[in-house]
């Protein structure tokens, strides 16, 4: 499975973006999909999962700010966040989990996002 994300940039704090991770390859194989970001000098930190069951989890931090989807016909995942603060700058990474593992193996490049206050 191959992932490209896009749509990150520069955006003032209290705005908003989408990003999108496009799915290639062997989507089949998809249990679950999520989105992951690290600043720098920090460790890598979960976002949030869309399951192959349209169930959706999110960490503490973006809860109530950011949604995460998937549209099965454009093989696409999004992150829409809203009320940026500039603690959410980071690079933001679209990863996949494949059967039989639960583990998110398949990554994408990254998209960086810049929140400035």
């Amino acid at each position: 499975v191959q992932l490209v994300e896009s749509g990150g940039g520069l955006v003032q704090a209290g705005g908003s973006l989408r990003l999108s991770c496009a799915a290639s390859g062997s989507l089949f194989r998809i249990s679950a999909m999520a989105w992951f970001r690290q600043a720098p000098g920090k460790e890598r930190e979960w976002v949030a999962t869309f399951t192959s069951g349209t169930n959706t989890y999110y960490s503490d931090s973006v809860k109530g700010r950011f949604t995460i989807s998937r549209d099965n016909a454009k093989n696409t995942l999004y992150l829409q966040m809203n009320s940026l603060k500039p603690e959410d700058t980071a690079m933001y990474y679209c990863a996949a989990a494949l059967v039989p593992s639960a583990d998110f193996r398949s990554w994408g490049q990254g998209t960086q996002v810049t929140v400035s206050s």
